[in-house]
């Protein structure tokens, strides 16, 4: 086996380790994340396939999906307990954040629409 490949498969192995000592919200909250962006990649895979005949319903679904998925990074951060940036704020104000700017990410996106 070359080097290389034992380097990945003992990288990969730690991250697992580590993964699995991660808290099952945080958990939760990466696989919106992933979610959100698969999502975005359909989309535009679609726009290359099918063509982006309404551009600006192509562009405000993808920027909604990038969009809720960089809120949903910054609730993972808030939310993280390890982070000592973020201690005094309680995991409820950070939700209801999350919340908020979502509303108003989508009250911009359906604006854009028409």
């Amino acid at each position: 086996m070359p080097k290389d490949a034992g380097d990945a498969k003992l990288l990969f192995q730690s991250l697992n380790k580590a993964y699995a000592a991660t808290p099952t919200n945080l958990k939760i909250i990466d696989l919106y994340v992933v979610f959100a962006m698969a999502t975005a990649l359909v989309q535009v895979a679609y726009m290359g396939v099918v063509g982006s005949f309404p551009f600006n319903s192509f562009l405000s679904s993808v920027l909604s999906c990038i969009g809720s998925a960089v809120l949903a990074v910054c609730l993972r951060i808030q939310v993280n307990k390890d982070n000592k940036e973020f201690k005094d704020l309680p995991p409820e104000r950070a939700f209801a954040d999350f919340v908020l700017c979502n509303l108003v990410l989508h009250l911009v996106i359906m604006n854009f629409l028409g």
